[in-house]
């Protein structure tokens, strides 16, 4: 396997890992709501409207724009570093970063979580779904050739039709590959669910140290990617210059 091909490995199974872990870590902090799965939180949200419990629902319904304004913010980014002609990957990163640690600190001081959301609660809940509308922006637009990291129902759908198309014969060597590639993000997925939920029972929102820590590593493997291809890559001479 090439080293390129295993750094898009890398990157496919730690962003798979580190949506799982975040949408699950906000879920159980912060009363049940969806960082990075906006179609969960209309669920709760139609069922907290049918059947009222005094549950959070501004925060829910909050958490719909701040997604969709992360989505924004890290399209215009990305537009903006590829019209320069450089490389969008570690910026993309970086804003998740930035938004990630706003996530913990602000939940962190919030802390403990009540009953009832402070605007403190609120604030780390829509920064939360910020980070992750970054993260799932990132994916489609710069990602595009790896399986999506945030979507698993999608992700799901797709390896059981592979997978049953393999076992029955009917798959070719790319259904079969295809099949591989989805499967690691969605393993990886539901292990960062579970251990997010331990991680918030014992160190709280500081939890989010690790998908930060990942990102700190995604960043990494990627400078040392592009530091390679410029290397490599001949520079062009300059007409004035000669």
């Amino acid at each position: 396997m090439k080293r390129s091909e295993i750094r898009h490995k890398v990157q496919n199974i730690s962003l798979g890992f580190l949506a799982g872990y975040v949408d699950t870590l906000g879920f159980v902090a912060l009363f049940g709501l969806f960082t990075g799965h906006v179609t969960g939180n209309f669920v709760l949200i139609g069922a907290e409207m049918a059947h009222p419990q005094g549950g959070p629902l501004l925060m829910k319904f909050l958490a719909f724009p701040a997604y969709i304004l992360g989505v924004a913010v890290a399209r215009l980014q990305i537009a903006a570093i590829l019209k320069r002609g450089h490389h969008a990957l570690v910026s993309a990163y970086v804003l998740q970063i930035i938004l990630l640690a706003g996530f913990m600190l602000m939940g962190e001081i919030a802390s403990p979580i009540g009953h009832t959301p402070t605007l403190l609660a609120e604030l780390a809940g829509m920064t939360g779904a910020m980070a992750m509308g970054t993260h799932s922006a990132c994916s489609r637009l710069l990602l595009s050739h790896q399986a999506p990291t945030a979507m698993m129902t999608g992700n799901v759908t797709q390896l059981v039709i592979d997978a049953v198309d393999w076992l029955r014969g009917a798959a070719d060597e790319n259904v079969k590959q295809r099949c591989i590639k989805v499967l690691w993000p969605v393993v990886a997925f539901g292990i960062g669910a579970i251990v997010a939920a331990f991680g918030y029972l014992y160190v709280g929102f500081f939890a989010l140290i690790l998908p930060i820590a990942i990102l700190l590593y995604l960043i990494y493997i990627e400078r040392g990617a592009i530091q390679k291809l410029q290397k490599t890559t001949p520079q062009r001479i300059n007409p004035s210059s000669r």
